[in-house]
């Protein structure tokens, strides 16, 4: 019951990267989307990684709160899309997650695919260095809990490198670019 609840609070996160311009949207998204995914690795990879990928994020929505368009930018005009990007990936990484793969790991199967099918899209989406930098984190982050699929492969190292990542690209300033 814990790991479907904090799949959906991944899935809201990550909604909220979609829906959000604003910095303090990208943020909370950014938050919401690792505290899911870090409890739902907790559950199935053990405390370290998800330790290590809840570090990460939360430096990576900390630098993402005071760097960017100010406000939350929340559902700005034209936003229908973003809407039915939202819903319909839900939908689709559930469909996949629950009724096409089998086996444990479910909620981890939906988290990463609600992650990175909805940072990707926005990545592509947008013109704005720092919603696609944001969205960069959010996809390190799910890669490397992507790892704790296989029950086999080590967490650790990749959700160190994830948390690295994370949090350097949330920390990233960008300068406007001047002529010389």
């Amino acid at each position: 019951m814990i790991e479907a609840i904090a799949a959906a609070v991944t899935w809201l996160g990550a909604s909220l990267i979609v829906l959000a311009d604003g910095r303090r949207g990208l943020a909370l998204g950014v938050a919401l989307a690792t505290l899911g995914l870090s409890v739902v690795v907790w559950q199935d990879a053990g405390p370290v990684p998800a330790l290590l990928l809840a570090a990460g994020g939360g430096l990576a929505a900390g630098g993402r709160a005071v760097a960017g368009p100010a406000g939350w930018g929340l559902m700005p005009p034209g936003s229908t899309p973003r809407i039915v990007l939202s819903v319909g990936a839900g939908l689709l990484a559930l469909w996949i997650a629950l009724g096409i793969t089998s086996g444990p790991g479910g909620a981890l199967r939906f988290a990463v695919l609600t992650l990175v099918g909805m940072a990707v899209a926005r990545v592509l989406s947008t013109e704005s260095a720092e919603v696609q930098l944001t969205a960069a984190a959010v996809v390190a982050i799910a890669v490397a809990a992507a790892a704790g699929l296989d029950a086999n492969a080590p967490a650790v190292w990749p959700s160190a490198a994830a948390a690295f990542i994370a949090a350097g690209t949330g920390w990233l300033r960008l300068g406007v670019p001047r002529a010389a």
